[in-house]
């Protein structure tokens, strides 16, 4: 096998033997004595030594002295990685004209961001790998970096990627026609240039992977901290010419991904070629410093929009342009051009007018790439909305929140269709905003506000609606061409021993997949929640699915695991009825037995199982004692099951500082059927603390020489627990037709508004001032400099 710059001569490696693992310890050294320290392999640890230019061509590495360290099993280049690994490229086919360069495990050539992965070093510890590292000399030809956007965009400028034409990923264009004119002939028109800044995921587990491939049985299993372990089974299989049977991805409980860990990663593509190289297991687990620099950032946009009015106060029209730039690729294979097109789909979503024009620029730079992060795209639709329509209102004479009545979508309005295409089943703004006032108090917040200005107390109360995506089906990815499934697969089985086993294609993040799955299964099937077993994660046994992405799980892995339950129900009652000589519609399935119709106990669910598994002689000829199920789902209607809600945040200002303490924030949402409320409240609480860190603390900060200047915790803000207000929660629930359980997501319902309610609230303190801004994160220096104190 060839492995340029390994170190597969030394004594204690063994790369290209053929000694299979199961017979392994059949191999003697001796009377009695086994050597399966020879022949089994050990796991050995990844690491990488990164670019320190945000763009240089590779010039030479030279991993002699590396080679000759302690410990060290292998060195690899991207040239290395290349004669394993099929390219990839990050672009969907329904977003015509969309371009991306190839991309490999590792670069040949030339690096494009500072961070990206150079050369692999592989030891039998990372401490040792590390140390290689350092001894690697790689010599660099520093190119300029393509930093900002419109320099990007300028005729002859300098390229990211040198076979593309330009630094245009994508580009997109929405007009439903007559915008020039609405806008002249309006009695109104408010408009802003907003500033987003990027910021990144900050999980609680960073990334990590274990690759094993057995050269023996060709055979691949990586234990991989991934959202969706189906996709990666086909990325790995189809990449590394593996077939896919032989290709198992493992997905545990991971500590948090907000869809950061949705994407392929170079160095995971590498980590699985190295393994193959190595014929051995080989770990990789990012540290905080290589995820500030290697993990998907998000949010990076610059939007100028602006609203039109008519004299009472109605919202007619907007007209946006969107530029946001995504690093040096579009990320694979859910690509970097989603957040972007989302943006531009759900501004205005929550209104009644028609007229719109957006115009939306993806660019490639030399930094990170970004892509999707929970909320994909809604706080930045909804900032621009709600700022801009809290400045309408302002121009109108109105209270913002009268400003909402008066144009919110009726509930009585649906089905209806967003001027940008999207079609709303059932939504319930109208009703989410009077809840909301209620629970804040509105008119008593607004009074307290007014007394406390007059002794130089500043106050602010930003509200701020939204509506978001969840449920998506294959229109969200199919339909571009990408391998990423919108079903889930159930498998329901009731054991011999009356216990029930649940084997589900969504995946576990802490957010209580597990927990909500079981008792949806529990509900459906007549037994204990305490009965019922969740098994996910695991592609060698857990039926395919999309797994867990875009507030999916409840609603179709919830549906999928309901309709396969209710399936197994009805053939467990068949086979009671048999045992009992009755007709399986007088019977049912309560607390783990069998009742008639005057819910007497007749048979315990641990009796059934024992007879259809043991004593299936006993049963009436015909009869088919199938107690396991399998069942897949997909949305067949709706191509996204929208929800909506609405937050309302309230900030205090201290204008000599630029601090803004957050006196309490509320969140009034819908999403639909309701399985289990406190999972629910504490997803909406914290996706409304990752709102409210874009909105005050996190920003990922680069120089002119595309260098991330806080690229660790100790500069890169996160909210704490003492910055974070009470957070109120109310619901309102609107069902979704389209399925039997009628949920809808709300893992993003916090995330999607809080920056939005944020960012008009510090604007409605600053009012007595003058002074406004459009820029988050609000630090304040950023305050100060708008307040005109610095």
């Amino acid at each position: 096998m060839n492995a340029p710059l390994g170190a597969l001569d030394r004594p204690n490696s063994y790369i290209g033997r053929s000694v299979s693992r199961p017979n392994a310890r059949r191999l003697l050294a001796g009377k009695g004595r086994y050597v399966t320290d020879l022949v089994l392999p050990r796991m050995v640890h990844a690491a990488f030594l990164r670019s320190p230019y945000a763009h240089a061509r590779i010039v030479s590495v030279d991993a002699e002295a590396a080679r000759t360290m302690p410990g060290v099993r292998l060195i690899a280049t991207g040239e290395d990685l290349a004669r394993i690994c099929q390219p990839w490229t990050g672009t969907l086919d329904h977003f015509k004209g969309m371009k991306s360069a190839p991309q490999l495990p590792l670069p040949v050539g030339k690096a494009t961001w500072a961070g990206q992965a150079v050369v692999a070093i592989v030891a039998d510890t990372r401490a040792q790998a590390e140390d290689a590292a350092e001894a690697v000399m790689v010599e660099f030809e520093e190119l300029p970096p393509v930093i900002d956007i419109d320099a990007a965009r300028e005729p002859g400028a300098d390229r990211v990627a040198e076979e593309l034409a330009d630094n245009i990923c994508f580009h997109a264009k929405l007009d439903t026609g007559g915008i020039d004119g609405l806008f002249a002939a309006a009695a109104h028109v408010v408009e802003e240039e907003f500033l987003f800044g990027r910021h990144t995921a900050v999980t609680l587990e960073p990334r990590a992977i274990l690759a094993d491939y057995d050269a023996s049985e060709e055979r691949l299993t990586v234990h991989h901290a991934t959202q969706t372990p189906f996709q990666f089974q086909d990325l790995y299989s189809r990449h590394f010419s593996i077939p896919e049977a032989q290709v198992r991805v493992v997905a545990p409980d991971i500590g948090g991904s907000f869809g950061m860990k949705l994407h392929v990663y170079h160095e995971d593509m590498a980590v699985v070629g190295l393994s193959i190289l190595l014929g051995r297991p080989v770990k990789f687990v990012a540290d905080r410093i290589e995820s500030f620099v290697s993990d998907i950032h998000a949010r990076d946009h610059r939007v100028r929009a602006r609203m039109a009015i008519d004299a009472a106060g109605t919202i007619i029209g907007m007209d946006v342009d969107d530029v946001t730039a995504i690093g040096a690729f579009s990320t694979y294979p859910r690509t970097s051009a989603v957040e972007g097109n989302q943006v531009i789909r759900l501004m205005g979503a929550p209104y009644r007018f028609r007229n719109y024009r957006a115009e939306l620029s993806v660019v490639f730079q030399n930094k990170v790439q970004t892509s999707q992060y929970r909320a994909v795209g809604h706080p930045i639709a909804a900032a621009v909305t709600e700022r801009l329509v809290d400045m309408a209102a302002a121009k109108a004479g109105l209270d913002p929140a009268a400003m909402r009545e008066r144009n919110l979508i009726a509930d009585d309005a649906y089905p209806c269709e967003s001027p940008t295409g999207y079609k709303f089943e059932a939504l319930s703004h109208q009703e989410c905003l009077a809840r909301l006032k209620a629970m804040m108090d509105y008119d008593g917040l607004r009074a307290e506000q007014a007394e406390l200005r007059a002794k130089g107390i500043h106050r602010g109360i930003g509200i701020a609606s939204f509506v978001e995506i969840s449920n998506p089906s294959p229109a969200f990815y199919g339909i571009g061409g990408a391998r990423i499934s919108a079903q889930d697969g159930a498998v329901v089985k009731v054991t011999p021993s009356g216990e029930v086993r649940c084997l589900i294609s969504v995946t576990e993040q802490g957010q209580g997949t597990e927990t909500i799955i079981g008792q949806i299964v529990a509900d459906q099937l007549g037994v204990a929640r305490e009965k019922v077993r969740v098994i996910t994660g695991d592609t060698e046994v857990t039926p395919h699915g999309g797994a867990t992405w875009a507030c999916r799980g409840a609603g179709i892995g919830g549906e999928t695991a309901l309709r396969a339950a209710r399936a197994l129900k009805a053939n467990v009652l068949k086979v009671a009825a048999a045992i009992l000589q009755a007709r399986s519609d007088e019977l049912d399935l309560l607390d783990g037995w069998i009742v008639d119709a005057l819910g007497q106990q007749r048979l315990s669910l641990a009796d059934v199982a024992r007879i259809a598994y043991f004593r299936s002689d006993t049963l009436p000829p015909g009869t088919e004692a199938q107690l396991t199920v399998a069942h897949h789902f997909a949305p067949q209607g709706y191509p996204f099951a929208f929800t909506n809600g609405i937050q309302g945040c309230h900030v205090e200002l201290d204008a000599e500082t630029g601090f803004v303490k957050i006196l309490k924030h509320w969140v009034v949402e819908d999403c639909g059927r309701i399985i289990n409320p406190l999972l629910v409240d504490e997803q909406v609480r914290g996706g409304v603390v990752q709102g409210l860190g874009a909105a005050f603390f996190e920003e990922c900060l680069y120089d002119a020489a595309g260098q991330l200047t806080n690229g660790s915790l100790a500069d890169y803000l996160v909210p704490m627990a003492c910055e974070i207000p009470d957070i109120e929660i109310g619901h309102v629930e609107t069902p979704t037709l389209d399925t039997i359980l009628g949920a809808k997501g709300c893992g993003e319902a916090g995330t999607a508004a809080a920056s939005a309610a944020a960012l008009n609230a510090v604007n409605d303190a600053m009012t007595p001032f003058g002074a406004t801004i459009a820029q988050i994160p609000m630090t304040p220096a950023r305050l100060l400099r708008a307040l005109g104190r610095i």
